[in-house]
Formats: structure tokens, C-alpha cells, sequence
């Protein structure tokens, strides 16, 4: 959706996070009132000051003129300062709320929306875009209150003053009126053009740094530099243009102040000449200041403006976020305790995008404390499943069932707490291996964690590193081998103690002493516990209670390896046959 100049109901939903804020809000407007008579009253002190004191040369006057002058600058700059500070303060109070709102939201959302989503993209949103909201009141709204009520005061003033000269300044103003709603429509489609080229830059380096190790290892630096350029290129094209209207407009609206200002000098001039007694000195002196004050606050307004669309645009992208519901996850409403483990597919369908189905009317029963393995070939689904039982995604039909109870039922948190993943790509933050190993639940102590490391064999392993438990492991857990990570990850399942455990090609891509050390993990974290465990390697699942085995989306054979293997022209035995001769080989 675009966003128009001014989207009424748009900046309605704004002004509502004002509300937590409201006597601060109020005290933004009432010190731009202040500002607006403190402003209006300076030129006005000059005349007063020429006319009556300084023609006259009267010295008493005159100093107490000055220091009439004096206090009326210290408030403004007090009311400035107040001004500026409270406007900016609700700016950054009101983006933090946005912010976590949007963050809480991207919680909440299915794995189908980022799987379209480009992160690069959904950082924009979240880092850029909010900053720019702060804007709308730190550099637009209040902004423009203030300007606005400037000239209204100006206005009065100058109106009581002298009429003949303000009606000089007064017909002057549509022109510039005219000339900054031009610059205005051409600012907003080309502050469009730069967020959508900021996204867009933002989601190439994004994913270009994410992936540097392929970019690298298939010689595509000059592509990707090539492609760079290119989006550089129209990124750098479209602000070119902004300050193109810019370079434009300011000095269009300084040629017409100047020219105002000179007819005004000119037309009192000869009033003043002529001895005409409605213009005087002090109206000359004044109005000078007047007219900047008039002008300025004008000209800017458009800038002001630019500000104000910035955000709008900005908060109406990060707002399309926020309204994205079909994507939110369903929250049900049990609170889901210790699983006994019983698991049932029943008839069910599933499909990532229409009209093609990955999931196609399985029956699967996974009995309390059984260990089963899902093998088949890249595609047939298998990691899949997984990603149903744990509600990542929705089916299309049929039902899942934990303890013959529908899992659409349990409230997802809860649900999630029951089932832990030890995923073949591990992802560890930047952060100590303790706090990878907790992801920060406070009712896991340093000691259960050391002991579980223990029981599953890690703990020397972890005692090897730079500073053990506290030794940190950088982005993505860059500083640790794949087995260190794997090793890593089998003891966050293991002290979350789940009800069901699920390990999803967690041995495919590991050397022969971490395999070892893994198997050793897996035999302790899987013993009591109902467990899943997927595969291409079939040396691994060879002890599984029950073995799966998938094609294409459906179940083709069921049973133990034994049985399974004594089948003459089964899949798995043809499978398992043909792992073992290109061992062999």
C-alpha cells in the first residue's frame, strides 16, 4: 500500500502511542505556544526600542528596553530547550513501544512468512523505518505546530503594527505557498523511491555478508560486486533526486524572501520620505526580523513536511507488519505439562505451497518412550513432520495428537518447552557457550548444566576451550567445528529435559570422534523418553524400536530393521543396500 501525503487515519494510529505520554505531549504544544509570543515579541521590543527610545535618545529607556529584550530571549531559549528535549524524549519513547510491539509480533508469526520474507527487509522495518517514525515527532509534527503558530502570532503583530506593509508580506506568501506544495508532491514520491532502495540494499548486503563463505567459495565476488553496484547505483540515484528538489526549491524561496523584504524597505522607505506618520524607523528595523520569522518558519514547513511523509511512510510499512494476521501463529488455550510421549498422525495433509502437497494423508503412531527413526530420500518429508508436530506450520487436514490430545489445543509456548530439536545446522549466538547452551532461562543453574555435560560426556570437551563454559563462540557459533557445535546443541536439548526429543540429521556432517561422541549423547538423552530421529545415514538408526521410511510424501514401509531389511525388493533394504556397497566401494 502507498502511502499518501497525509494519511488522516494513519497519523491518527501514530497520535494513539502518544497516549502513555499525554503531559508530555501537552507540554511539547504548550511550550511551542511560548515559543510563538517569545518570537513575535523580540521584533516588536526593536520597534519599540528605535521609536521610542533610541531616536529619541533616551539612555534609562533604552537600557530597560534592553533588559526587557534580554529576558524575553532567556525564555525563548528556555522554552527551546524544552521544546527540543521533551519532543525528542516522546519520539524515542514512542518507537521503543513500536518497536516491541513489532518484535513481540515477528514472535508470534509462522515459519511461512519468513520464508518469503527477506531478513534483510524485515531489519529495515525494525531498525530504520522505526527510527524514522521518532521523526514525525521530533523533526515534523511538533515541528510544524510550532512554525504554524510562529507566523499565526507574527501575522498578529505585524497586522497591528503596520497593515500597509504586512498586506506587501501577505500577497507575497501564495507564491511560496505555491512553489512548497510543488516541492512537497515531488519530495513524497521521491522519499518513496529512497526506502524502497534503502530495503533493498539492505536485504542484498544482508544476505550477501550472510553467505560470504559461498560467495567466496564459487569465485562470485565480481557478480555480487557487479549486482552491488547496480543497487548502489539506484540507491544513490534516488536521494540524488531529493537533493536535486532540494537544491531547487531553497533557493526559489530565499529569491522571494529577499524580494519581499526589498519591496518592503522600498514602499516604508518612501512612507518614511514623504513623512508619512503610519511608518517608521523602528517598522523598517522590525520587520526585517519579521519577515525572516515569517519566511522561514514557511520554507521549512516543507522540509518539516518531508519528515512528516518519511515517517508516515515508514510507520504505514512498519504498520503492514503489525496487520499481518493470517500469518500469526494460533494460540490454543491448555498449558501443556510433562508429555508421556504418545504420538498420532491421523490422516494428515500438508503442503508448503499450493497445489503441491508434501504431507499427503499420512497415519503414523509413535508409542510412549519409543525411539523411532524416519529415513527416506532428500524430499520425501521427513523434516517436515517434524516441523508439523511442533507447529512451525499449519496443516491443510487431518489432526496431530500428543497424549490423545489434539496439539492445536495447547498453547504453543508450552507446547515448544516439551519438545527439543538438535537440528543438523546448529545455530549458536554470539554469546558463551553457557548462555547457547540455557539460551538465558534463569532456572537453569551453571551446576545442573555442568552435570548434565557430564553425563552425556561434553564436559571435558567444553573444560578444553578458552575460558570453558564462558567462552564465547561469536556469530553463528563461528569459532566452534560442526561437531563442537553439534555437541553443543545435544546438551541444550538435554537440559531443557523435553518430553519428546527430536534429532534431525544431527550426525550427517561430523567427523568420526565427535560421531562418537554423539552417539554416546544420544544413547543417554533418548534412554526414558519418547524419541525421533531422522536420517540419510542408516548405520545410525539401525537400534530404533520402529523404523519410518518415507517417499514422496507418504509412508511406504513400517517396522524394525530387522524386518524391514529381510523384505526382498523393499525400499529400505534397496536404500540401506546401496549406502552399504558405496561404503564398500
Amino acid at each position: 500500500m502507498k502511502a499518501k501525503a497525509f494519511d488522516t487515519s494513519l497519523f491518527k494510529r501514530i497520535l494513539k502511542y502518544t497516549k502513555p505520554y499525554q503531559g508530555r505531549f501537552n507540554g511539547v504544544i504548550l511550550f511551542a505556544i511560548s515559543l510563538s509570543v517569545f518570537a513575535a515579541l523580540r521584533p516588536y521590543l526593536l520597534k519599540q526600542t528605535v521609536d521610542a527610545y533610541i531616536k529619541p535618545k533616551d539612555e534609562h529607556g533604552l537600557l530597560f528596553y534592553v533588559c526587557i529584550m534580554g529576558i524575553v530571549l532567556l525564555s525563548e531559549v528556555v522554552s527551546q530547550f524544552y521544546f527540543v528535549y521533551w519532543a525528542n524524549w516522546l519520539g524515542q519513547d514512542i518507537i521503543k513501544d513500536i518497536r516491541t510491539k513489532l518484535f513481540e509480533h515477528f514472535l508470534q508469526f509462522k515459519m511461512r512468512y519468513f520464508d518469503t520474507a527477506p531478513v534483510g527487509q524485515l531489519v529495515t522495518r525494525s531498525v530504520s523505518d522505526i527510527e524514522q517514525i521518532a521523526r514525525i515527532f521530533s523533526q515534523g509534527l511538533f515541528m510544524i505546530i510550532s512554525d504554524m503558530l510562529k507566523m499565526i502570532v507574527v501575522l498578529l503583530f505585524m497586522f497591528y503594527m503596520n497593515w500597509r506593509l504586512t498586506w506587501i508580506v501577505v500577497l507575497a506568501m501564495p507564491i511560496l505557498v505555491f512553489i512548497t506544495r510543488v516541492f512537497q508532491r515531488k519530495m513524497q514520491v521521491a522519499f518513496e523511491e529512497v526506502r524502497n532502495q534503502v530495503s533493498n540494499l539492505n536485504t542484498f548486503i544482508q544476505e550477501r555478508v550472510t553467505g560470504m563463505k559461498i560467495v567466496q567459495l564459487f569465485n562470485r565476488e565480481v557478480i555480487e560486486f557487479e549486482k552491488f553496484k547496480e543497487i548502489n547505483a539506484k540507491h544513490n540515484k534516488a536521494w540524488i533526486k531529493t537533493i536535486l528538489y532540494n537544491s531547487i526549491f531553497f533557493p526559489i524561496a530565499e529569491i522571494i524572501s529577499s524580494l519581499t523584504l526589498g519591496l518592503v524597505v522600498l514602499y516604508g522607505g518612501y512612507q518614511i520620505l514623504d513623512g508619512n506618520k503610519f511608518t517608521t524607523f523602528g517598522d523598517l528595523f522590525s520587520y526585517t526580523m519579521f519577515i525572516s520569522l515569517l519566511f522561514n518558519p514557511l520554507r521549512q514547513i516543507a522540509d518539516k513536511f518531508n519528515e512528516m511523509q518519511m515517517g508516515m511512510i515508514a510507520a504505514n510499512r512498519v504498520f503492514d507488519i503489525l496487520d499481518s494476521s493470517k500469518d500469526v501463529q494460533l494460540q490454543g488455550t491448555q498449558i501443556a505439562h510433562h508429555f508421556k510421549g504418545k504420538i498420532q498422525f491421523d490422516k494428515v495433509h500438508f503442503s508448503y505451497n499450493e497445489p503441491e502437497e508434501i504431507i499427503k494423508g499420512i497415519n503414523l503412531t509413535v508409542n510412549e518412550g519409543e525411539t523411532i527413526a524416519i529415513v527416506g530420500a532428500t524430499g520425501a518429508g521427513k523434516t517436515t513432520i517434524i516441523n508439523l508436530l511442533n507447529r512451525f506450520y499449519e496443516i491443510n487436514s487431518g489432526s496431530i495428537y500428543i497424549d490423545d490430545q489434539n496439539i492445536d489445543l495447547f498453547q504453543l509456548e508450552s507446547l515448544r518447552k516439551q519438545i527439543a530439536i538438535v537440528l543438523q545446522d546448529v545455530f549458536l549466538f554470539a554469546d558463551s557457550i553457557y548462555h547457547n547452551i540455557t539460551l538465558n532461562n534463569p532456572s537453569i543453574s551453571r551446576e545442573e548444566v555442568e552435570r548434565a555435560a557430564q553425563k552425556i560426556g561434553v564436559h571435558e570437551f567444553i573444560l578444553s576451550l578458552p575460558g570453558g563454559y564462558d567462552y564465547d563462540v561469536k556469530e553463528r557459533g563461528v569459532m566452534l567445528s560442526s561437531g563442537q557445535r553439534q555437541l553443543i546443541a545435544f546438551l541444550r536439548a538435554y537440559v531443557s529435559n523435553p518430553s519428546i526429543l527430536i534429532l534431525d540429521e544431527a550426525t550427517s556432517s561430523i567427523d568420526t570422534h565427535s560421531e562418537e561422541l554423539i552417539q554416546k549423547a544420544t544413547e543417554t538423552i533418548t534412554k526414558g523418553r519418547t524419541s525421533i530421529i531422522i536420517a540419510h545415514r542408516l548405520a545410525t538408526v539401525v537400534k530404533a524400536d520402529k523404523i519410518i521410511v518415507m517417499d514422496k510424501g507418504l509412508i511406504v514401509e513400517e517396522g524394525t530393521h530387522k524386518e524391514l531389511i529381510s523384505k526382498p525388493e523393499g525400499y529400505y533394504k534397496n536404500l540401506y543396500n546401496s549406502q552399504f556397497v558405496s561404503i564398500q566401494d
